[in-house]
């Protein structure tokens, strides 16, 4: 409530004396007073200070006290009026008290008619702001309700129609009033053919849609009223039936149902994507089975040197054990024997263990690679076969590089798809590049199979990851040796670049992302 103080009163009389007085008695009482001796500047002084009251005599020479009452009020109708009349004025008065004057005083005035005045002028005054306020206060939270419910109508019906599930609603008496985008892809109907016009018998073939009625009744897929994962039929608008996974609840109301709501997954658009998995697994097989068949067939020969070298050499060692003991230089001559036999042995076993880990079929299982590990192997696979078509191979693998993240064996295929690509780009010899490099200003780790061969031509550039793409002679290949590195490198989040000028040869590089980055 508003103090004493607080109030301002402008006081309008033409005569001297009574303003002098009234003033006193109204400063006394604690209001701020200012006065004028006539409406024109009574009315200036409201628009300058925008008193809370104004008293005014009614009869004045120029704007009266009737005038100065319609001026003030279509000015500022929050400003209280008290008229001060004559007994001969009470037309006057009452015509006051029409205008909206709060109260009216006679002449000559005693101050408890004043004070009494003024308690009711403070009271309306009072009232009138509370009750703007209040309702400014109600404006404003409705308008705000409005605008949260418009944002939270908009929100859910976003979150409905964004959602990868088909959303389908129904009322009691089963008609749709809820069809989402992903509801139309799943059935072929549009909202227009649907909402409010088909209902939910209307989507199951015969009998399904009671069978689902009966088990969102049971117990058996998430409680009474609610189905978890149920695989049911609907029938589209082609006619065709379309297996789903459904979710659903029912809307209870004083325990009778009032709706129906359904989560559809198109279990058809799943088990194709199943598919594709698998397809692309095997395939992936496919191509590590066909480049295992070109690996086995040179390792026969690098195996089987170093495997007769040592059945010679222990043959020997027999013959020569049986005709005696052995002398001392004898004795020399047969540890040199047998650390040959080892180191071969040795060779062979890392061979073997090599191919027997590359032809392994085995889940992806992304970890730590450790970059030298890995080209070291692909080097132990391919160096006979480099050997046997006369490459030179030259291996640069910078120190301390840091490790990579991904499934080393699908690593190891990408690196031995390219040094084969490389093989059959030099048939008659050249130099293959195998580089391991790590730039500390990048998030990967480069791995690098250049060759000397015969180069890719512009126009098969854009097509040389595709699958079944090969410029090679029937019977040399499928074309799936770069595909399978682009899905590899894509699966690994990493990137797969080729550089090629026909007849200055070709170099692929892998960019392989650095463990911890982008997991």
């Amino acid at each position: 409530m508003m103090h004493f103080n607080d109030w301002k009163i402008v006081l309008v009389d033409d005569e001297k004396d009574i303003l002098e007085m009234m003033t006193i008695a109204l400063e006394d009482a604690g209001y701020g007073v200012t006065t004028a001796q006539d409406g024109e500047m009574g009315m200036r002084l409201c628009k300058e200070i925008s008193p809370q009251i104004v008293i005014t005599d009614i009869r004045m020479p120029g704007m009266d006290g009737i005038q100065l009452l319609e001026a003030v009020k279509k000015e500022n109708p929050d400003i209280e009026v008290i008229v001060a009349s004559a007994f001969g004025d009470m037309d006057l008065a009452i015509r006051a008290l029409q205008l909206d004057a709060s109260d009216f005083i006679t002449k000559p005035i005693n101050d408890e008619a004043l004070h009494l005045a003024l308690r009711r002028a403070q009271d309306r005054y009072t009232s009138r702001r509370q009750l703007k306020d209040y309702t400014t206060l109600l404006e404003k939270e409705k308008a705000e309700t409005a605008q949260e419910l418009i944002r939270t109508f908009l929100f859910q019906k976003n979150l409905i129609e964004s959602s990868m599930d088909g959303i389908l609603g129904c009322d009691e008496n089963e008609k749709v009033v809820t069809f989402n985008r992903s509801m139309e892809k799943i059935l072929g109907y549009s909202k227009n053919e649907v909402l409010n016009k088909m209902s939910l018998d209307q989507f199951f073939p015969p009998g399904e849609k009671e069978r689902l009625k009966k088990e969102l009744a049971g117990e058996r897929y998430g409680g009474k009223n609610r189905l978890l994962l149920f695989e049911t039929t609907l029938v589209g608008h082609s006619g065709k039936k379309i297996p789903v996974q459904v979710s659903a609840t029912a809307q209870m109301n004083q325990d009778r149902e009032s709706g129906l709501f359904c989560f559809f997954r198109d279990l058809g658009e799943i088990r194709r994507l199943e598919r594709e998995v698998s397809d692309q697994a095997r395939i992936l097989h496919q191509d590590k089975m066909m480049s295992l068949g070109k690996l086995a067939a040179s390792m026969v020969h690098e195996i089987n040197n170093p495997l007769s070298g040592i059945l010679n050499y222990l043959r020997l060692m027999i013959r020569t054990i049986r005709r005696g003991p052995l002398a001392e230089d004898k004795r020399e001559r047969f540890l040199g024997y047998l650390n040959l036999m080892e180191n071969e042995t040795n060779r062979c076993s890392q061979i073997v263990s090599s191919l027997l880990t590359f032809s392994r079929r085995s889940s992806p299982s992304f970890g730590q690679v450790q970059v030298d590990d890995l080209l070291n192997r692909c080097i132990i696979l391919s160096r006979h076969k480099l050997e046997l078509q006369n490459i030179r191979l030259v291996s640069e693998i910078e120190p301390d590089i840091p490790q990579v993240a991904g499934d080393f064996n699908q690593l190891q295929q990408c690196v031995i798809n390219l040094i084969f690509n490389a093989i059959d780009a030099m048939p008659d010899g050249g130099t293959l590049r195998l580089t391991g490099s790590f730039d500390n200003t990048k998030d990967y780790v480069t791995i690098t199979v250049g060759d000397t061969g015969s180069g890719i031509p512009e126009k098969n550039l854009p097509h040389i990851f595709e699958p079944f793409f090969t410029t090679k002679q029937e019977g040399y290949g499928l074309g799936l040796g770069l595909s399978t590195v682009y899905g590899i490198m894509e699966r690994h989040k990493g990137a797969v670049k080729v550089e090629s000028q026909p007849g200055q040869g070709t170099t692929f590089k892998l960019q392989v992302p650095i463990y911890g980055m982008n997991q």
